[in-house]
């Protein structure tokens, strides 16, 4: 199996990579004085608010916020994988990917790819030709499904008994240990295994790149559970995944809209009746992965629900999870359902087209949401408006600031009978004031942040600063500033790395929480002469030493006052008397300012 790609390559290969060249490949670019601006290609607009820095080979929108490197852009614009970006990039600047071994890096076991891969086929030939699998293909007729969606979505069956999978591909024990990993096999307690799978219909659930990565099993007759799941594992995560939105994605090229249902076969039966477009969660809510995996391929999501009270409930977990993503032109709808049906039953009685009206008269969310609200409070009453207002204040902080935010705080206006300056007031109160923005330049914005982030921003804009001011991280360890560890481990990178460019320092934060910071802080505007930047990041690093030394003489100042309490001045020994003078003058110093 191929290894881990080592991280000295990554960062050779970004610092060979022109990300403008990357970019301009796949979105027009024009030159906008030292970078390159476009209209964004992750979100609707009119004028360009989509930078490429060629410096800091670094890409950020200003109206969606979308940021990264060339590794980066090509997972979000071409939905590759992260092995898959740097292929990609590699060919392009003629570079071979090395690899190391799986053991000396404690690699992920065996290939798991390869082993859903290989297991999907045995169920697929099991559907064909296994003697008890007629009942599984009277099944699929009996919902309509014809030959070529059966064959699109990959559906299989796994026969009764306990061993027919482990007696394909694990009748040794490196067999039975990779479908152990894979979540095909289950262990016994008192050793050997069985099929986790046994009697099932078979659902092939595929990530982006078409790789099988789990399983969803109906179970034929009256067993249960009626539908059973792959368990998590290395390649499979329940909570990032959605069925379906690879064969929705070789479907049709470009997704009007994706439609979420509950079921294998909600999304499947929809499928039959020309409705491609339909994707499932796998048994679990709907999660912020799951809404910045959709939004990444399309600007509008509609949930699908019955209208019953648990449908509806379903519907309300599923805005609140899509408040945090409504920013730059995406749409969020709800459609309800007759009481029992479900969209398997409805599109098959009323067919897809009957299916496709349903969908275009969908509830927007603004309107479930002041719909869900006004139950829960009485706005013909003073009291029951003001209700209202503290219901939707924590709703409304969650949405992105920008167009759709402002239209919902007029709705609420409206809803609440005030003026919307006054609900924008009342949506204020309890959060902190915003941060005065000064006027002027990038240089202006990056001086209102403390030391610490402005050296981060400093370092982040030009990283070879680092080795051209002298910054040794030890002056900063132990310095009580929130993010000095992140700086003091940044100064220790560059330090080992000192020719690492903005792009490959990000790449080694991929993922983290800090590297979502640092991600933040790159998109800074540092509009500095590249003449003053090194005196900038000097001075900078000289106020946070400072700082830190300040803060340990108030700390002994402290102390020594605690341990002089209660005694005569006659009593001090003399170096408590010479210390408590010294101390006294540096703070007299400090308050007149001259240190």
């Amino acid at each position: 199996m191929a290894g881990r790609i080592p991280q000295e390559f990554i960062d050779e290969l970004l610092g060979r990579v022109d990300l403008v060249e990357v970019i301009e490949a796949r979105v027009p670019l024009r030159k906008a004085g030292r970078e390159y601006v476009a209209c964004c290609p992750f979100h609707n607009e009119k004028t360009p608010s989509f930078t490429v820095s060629p410096v800091k080979q670094f890409y950020h929108c200003f109206g969606c916020g979308a940021h990264g490197n060339a590794i980066g852009f090509l997972l979000e614009y071409e939905h590759m994988e992260f092995v898959e970006a740097v292929e990609e990039l590699a060919a392009g600047v003629g570079l071979t990917v090395p690899r190391e071994a799986a053991s000396r890096r404690g690699g992920p076991g065996p290939d798991l790819y390869a082993v859903l891969e290989r297991a999907a086929g045995v169920y697929r030939e099991a559907l064909r030709a296994h003697p008890a699998a007629g009942r599984a293909r009277t099944y699929l007729e009996a919902r309509g499904l014809d030959a070529a969606v059966t064959e699109d979505y990959g559906l299989g069956y796994a026969p009764p008994g306990w061993d027919h999978l482990l007696g394909a591909l694990g009748a040794d024990a490196e067999g039975r240990r990779r479908l152990l990993a894979a979540g095909l096999a289950v262990a016994r307690d008192g050793g050997g295994a069985y099929d986790r799978f046994r009697d099932r219909v078979m659902f092939p659930i595929r990530d982006r790149r078409g790789r099988t990565i789990a399983f969803g099993g109906r179970v034929l007759g009256e067993g249960t559970p009626k539908y059973l799941n792959s368990p998590e594992t290395p390649v499979f995560h329940k909570g990032r995944e959605l069925y379906g939105l690879y064969e929705a994605q070789r479907a049709l090229r470009r997704l009007p809209r994706l439609l979420v249902v509950e079921g294998y076969m909600d999304v499947i039966a929809l499928a039959q009746h020309g409705i491609r477009y339909a994707v499932a969660t796998l048994g679990t809510a709907t999660t912020g992965e799951h809404l910045e995996r959709i939004f990444r391929v399309t600007p509008e999501v509609v949930f699908c629900f019955d209208g019953d009270r648990a449908g509806r409930q379903a519907a309300w977990r599923a805005l609140e999870a899509s408040l945090p993503a409504l920013r730059g032109g995406r749409q969020v709808g709800f459609l309800f359902l007759p009481e029992g049906e479900d969209p398997d039953t409805l599109v098959r009685r009323e067919g897809g087209e009957a299916f496709e009206r349903r969908i275009a008269q969908c509830v927007p969310l603004s309107r479930f949401l002041y719909e869900e609200l006004e139950g829960r409070a009485d706005t013909t009453s003073m009291d029951g408006r003001a209700r209202l207002v503290e219901l939707a204040r924590p709703l409304l902080a969650r949405v992105p600031e920008g167009v759709f935010r402002e239209l919902l705080v007029d709705g609420l206006a409206e809803r609440a009978r005030v003026e919307r300056a006054q609900a924008r007031r009342w949506l204020q109160e309890g959060r902190p004031p915003a941060a005065p923005r000064a006027p002027g330049s990038g240089l202006a914005r990056v001086h209102a942040r403390s030391p610490v982030r402005r050296a981060l921003a400093l370092l982040l804009h030009r990283p070879g600063l680092a080795a051209e001011v002298g910054a040794e991280p030890e002056r900063f360890r132990g310095l009580e500033r929130k993010g000095i560890d992140l700086l003091v481990q940044l100064l220790e990178m560059l330090r080992e790395h000192p020719h690492l460019n903005t792009a490959a320092v990000l790449e080694r934060w991929r993922g983290t929480e800090a590297g979502r910071h640092l991600e933040r802080l790159a998109a800074v505007p540092l509009e500095v002469p590249e003449a003053g930047l090194a005196q900038e990041l000097r001075d900078t690093l000289a106020k946070l030493e400072a700082e830190g030394g300040a803060r340990a003489w108030d700390r002994r100042w402290a102390e020594l006052s605690a341990q002089l309490a209660g005694r005569l001045p006659s009593e001090w020994s003399e170096a408590e008397r010479q210390e408590a003078q010294a101390l006294f003058a540096r703070r007299a110093a400090r308050h007149r300012g001259e240190g």
